[in-house]
C-alpha cells in the first residue's frame, strides 16, 4: 500500500489492548524483549502497573492506560496515552475479549450486550481509534485485529462468543476495503486463533452448571504472540493460527450439515468440566489477571507449522523444493539401480 512502511519492533510503538493476561500479557512481554515501545490497556490498574514495571526494570520501555474498552472514550484516552508518551504508535492490536459459557437460550440478554461490547465494540473503537491517528502519521501504521477460529466456525455453548468474533471478522474485512478505496496508509491483518491455552475459560462467566473450557487441543499463548508480532513487520492480510482450527474450518465448509449434527454433539462435552463454577468472572469488571497461563495448567502445543509456514512462506517453499528435489534425486537412483 502507497505510503505504508512496516518497520523492525524495536523502532515500534506497540498498543495492546487486554494486555494484562493470556495473549495479550505474551504479546507485551514477547515485543518488550524485541525492543518495542509498549502501551498496554485493560481494565486492571493494579496489574497493567506491576507489568509495566516489569518490563522497564528489564530494560523495556511501557506505560499504560486504564480502560474498558467497551467505552468509546475510554479507548480514545490510550491513544492519547501513546501520542502524550511516545508520540504517537505505529501498531494497534485488537486483542481483548470475553467468553460466556452458555446455551443461547439460556444468555441473559445484558451478558449478551456485554460481551458484545467487549469483542466487537471494542474492536470497533480500537480500530477508528487507530485509524485516526494513522491517516495523518508518516508512514501510517498496522492495525491487528484478532478474531478467533469461531468466527469462520460457530459452535454450541460458545454461541454468542462466536457470533461476536464472526461480526469482528465483517467487520475487519469492510473496513479494509474502505481503507484501500480510500487510498489510507493502514495495513490491515486480522489473526484467527485455534484453541489457545490462556486464563479466558477460568474467568469466564457460565450459565452450564459448571466451568467451561476451550476444547483441546490447545496452543501455547506464543504462537499467536508471535504471529502478531509478525504482522506488526510485514503482511499478512488473514490467517487462522493453528493447523487444528484450519482443519475444522475446511470440515465446516466441505460438510456443513455433517459437521452441525458432529459439532452440534460433541462439543457441549468438550467443553464440559464437571468442575463447579468459578466465584467471580471479568464479564463487567477486571478479572484476577496477570498470567499467560493459570499455574498447574499445561502451556499447550508450542509448535504449529501451518502457522508458521503461513507466516514464513518463502522458508516454506524452499522446504518444498528441497523435499521435491531430494525424493527425484533418490527416485532416479532407485530406477538406474546401484552403482
Amino acid at each position: 500500500m502507497k505510503g505504508h512502511r512496516y518497520k523492525k519492533l524495536h523502532e515500534q510503538t506497540i498498543v495492546i489492548t487486554g494486555a494484562t493476561s493470556g495473549i495479550g500479557l505474551a504479546t507485551a512481554r514477547r515485543a518488550a524483549r524485541c525492543g518495542a515501545r509498549l502501551v498496554l490497556a485493560s481494565r486492571n490498574e493494579e496489574e497493567l502497573r506491576r507489568i509495566c514495571d516489569e518490563i522497564r526494570e528489564q530494560g523495556g520501555q511501557a506505560v499504560y492506560a486504564v480502560a474498558d474498552v467497551g467505552r468509546e472514550d475510554e479507548v480514545r484516552e490510550i491513544a492519547e496515552v501513546a501520542a502524550r508518551e511516545f508520540g504517537g504508535f505505529d501498531t494497534w492490536v485488537n486483542n481483548a475479549g470475553v467468553v460466556v459459557f452458555s446455551e443461547l437460550k439460556d444468555m441473559p440478554t445484558d451478558d449478551h450486550k456485554r460481551l458484545f461490547d467487549t469483542n466487537y465494540w471494542g474492536t470497533v473503537y480500537g480500530s477508528h481509534a487507530a485509524v485516526r491517528h494513522f491517516r495523518d502519521r508518516p508512514g501510517g501504521g498496522t492495525l491487528i485485529n484478532v478474531a478467533s477460529i469461531n468466527a469462520d466456525m460457530p459452535v454450541p455453548i460458545l454461541g454468542a462468543y462466536s457470533a461476536s468474533k464472526g461480526a469482528v471478522k465483517a467487520f475487519t474485512e469492510v473496513l479494509r476495503m474502505e481503507l484501500l478505496n480510500e487510498k489510507v496508509p493502514v495495513r490491515v491483518s486480522m489473526l484467527k486463533p485455534s484453541g489457545i491455552s490462556t486464563p479466558i475459560s477460568e474467568h469466564g462467566r457460565t450459565h452450564m452448571g459448571e466451568q467451561g473450557k476451550v476444547m483441546p487441543p490447545v496452543y501455547d499463548a506464543e504462537v499467536v504472540a508471535n504471529a502478531i508480532l509478525t504482522a506488526a513487520q510485514r503482511p499478512v492480510r488473514n490467517m487462522t493460527v493453528g493447523e487444528t482450527g484450519r482443519a475444522s474450518s475446511l470440515a465446516w465448509l466441505m460438510a456443513p450439515r455433517l459437521m452441525d449434527r458432529v459439532i452440534g454433539w460433541a462439543l457441549p462435552k468438550a467443553q464440559s468440566t464437571g468442575e463447579p463454577p468459578p466465584p467471580t468472572d471479568n464479564l463487567y469488571s477486571a478479572g484476577q489477571d496477570g498470567q499467560v497461563y493459570l499455574e498447574g495448567k499445561r502451556k499447550g502445543l508450542r509448535v504449529s507449522p501451518y502457522t508458521q509456514a503461513r507466516l514464513h512462506p518463502g522458508l516454506a517453499l524452499g522446504a518444498g523444493a528441497g523435499l521435491l528435489a531430494a525424493t527425484t534425486y533418490f527416485a532416479l537412483r532407485a530406477r538406474r539401480g546401484p552403482g
